[in-house]
């Protein structure tokens, strides 16, 4: 049963555990979250957007790997490591009708799937507006951040790199979560939400674990996702290249796992923006809606659903104890971010702004792959709902990693 969640030592493949020993609201956890500061969130999140979209393949995408590389390194957050690999385009969408190689393909950022069925699953219900990628360099205003965005990606394979840093555990470095937001955007904006504000968030929570006087029984990773955009790319290097190597002590005797047993998989896209169903007019609110929340989603259908949906109740009761100002809502439709290539080998789980499938992709954010998806356009209250997903998943790894002060 789910009311169960605190009651064993850690979510595994073999036992549908989840936690460690129950949590009363510990006043070390809610120091720890304390250490989350919406002011620096949002600098972070500002300091992105200098790279513009930071679409994979481009020289601002590799400015990008390297500014994050360096501001994990000042948290201390070591050993600070990279993963390699090289990726190929799909051949051209056809869009002459007539099919061929690439007809029917649908990317990473695909909105809806058929009829009333949202992607992922689930029945698309309300108000639905258009969604997509902006392709147009002139519908981005601002001819400076244009000029930044103007490096097309490469149409040929050719080097990616993305970045990770990792919290080594105590007691059982040999046991890992995985926290994940990806990088890389496209749209001609400055992929402040998608992904800023979940990379940023990843990068706060990195901050604040690998502060000296924190330690975790078990270890944690970071990993900012390059590739995301083009179909999780990113994520799935990552899997053909440490799957294997989970849980081998490396050398043996030493107590050093460079691939810890995977426990768990939490991924962050998309922090900022719950301002309701759109208008019969299909304008949108200008505020955060009052009755915002962070969606916790898993999904329904993979291999590890049962395993996956005590970790986003978990995570959804640490919210419900150290969240500030929003609460969190639990779902089944997991769709379309880094944690899909994980949710067939692990307890994977999303945390959003919005439902993904079934609002997300019906047009909820009009920012969205837009160049309107810039620093500028969110105000401290959409700030402020990335800040509490933030402290919801600080306090649900506190507790399921075992954190403490010194």
């Amino acid at each position: 049963m789910l009311v169960a969640l605190f009651s064993s030592p850690a979510l595994s493949q073999s036992d549908t555990a989840a936690t460690p020993a129950v949590d009363t609201g510990r006043t070390e956890i809610r120091n720890m979250v304390a250490r989350l500061d919406l002011e620096k969130y949002k600098a972070t999140i500002k300091g992105l957007t200098q790279f513009g979209d930071r679409r994979q393949g481009t020289a601002r995408n590799r400015a990008a790997v390297d500014w994050i590389e360096a501001q994990l390194k000042s948290y201390g957050c070591t050993p600070t490591e990279r993963i390699k690999y090289i990726y190929t385009p799909p051949p051209p969408r056809d869009t002459t009708g007539r099919g061929g190689a690439g007809a029917g393909r649908g990317g990473a950022g695909g909105g809806r799937g058929r009829g009333n069925t949202a992607q992922g699953g689930g029945r698309l219900r309300g108000i639905r507006t258009r969604t997509g990628v902006n392709s147009d360099s002139l519908k981005q205003p601002d001819a400076k951040l244009r000029a930044l965005n103007s490096e097309p990606a490469p149409t040929t394979a050719s080097p990616r790199e993305e970045v990770f840093c990792t919290k080594v555990g105590t007691t059982h470095p040999e046991e890992m979560y995985i926290v994940g937001g990806h990088m890389d955007g496209h749209g001609w904006g400055e992929a402040a939400n998608d992904d800023g504000s979940g990379t940023a968030l990843v990068m706060e929570l990195a901050r604040v674990f690998s502060s000296p006087d924190i330690q975790t029984e078990r270890t944690i990773r970071f990993v900012l996702w390059n590739n995301e955009e083009t179909g999780t790319n990113g994520a799935r290097a990552y899997i053909a290249q440490r799957a294997a190597l989970q849980g081998i002590e490396n050398p043996p005797g030493s107590r050093k796992y460079p691939e810890p047993k995977w426990l768990g998989m939490i991924q962050h896209d998309m922090m900022l923006f719950d301002h309701g169903m759109p208008r019969a007019d299909s304008t949108m609110s200008p505020e955060q809606r009052p009755e915002a929340d962070v969606n916790i989603e898993f999904a329904g259908t993979s291999k590890f659903a049962a395993d996956a949906q005590k970790l986003a109740w978990a995570l959804a009761t640490a919210n419900e104890k150290y969240a500030t100002d929003y609460p969190a809502t639990v779902g089944q439709h997991m769709t379309n971010t880094d944690s899909g290539p994980f949710q067939d080998l692990v307890a994977a789980i999303s945390l959003r702004e919005n439902e993904r499938g079934a609002q997300i992709g019906a047009g909820w954010d009009p920012h969205w792959h837009q160049p309107t998806d810039v620093f500028a356009t969110f105000s401290d209250k959409d700030f402020r709902l990335g800040l509490n997903a933030a402290q919801t998943t600080l306090s649900g790894l506190a507790i399921l990693a075992g954190a403490k002060l010194k």
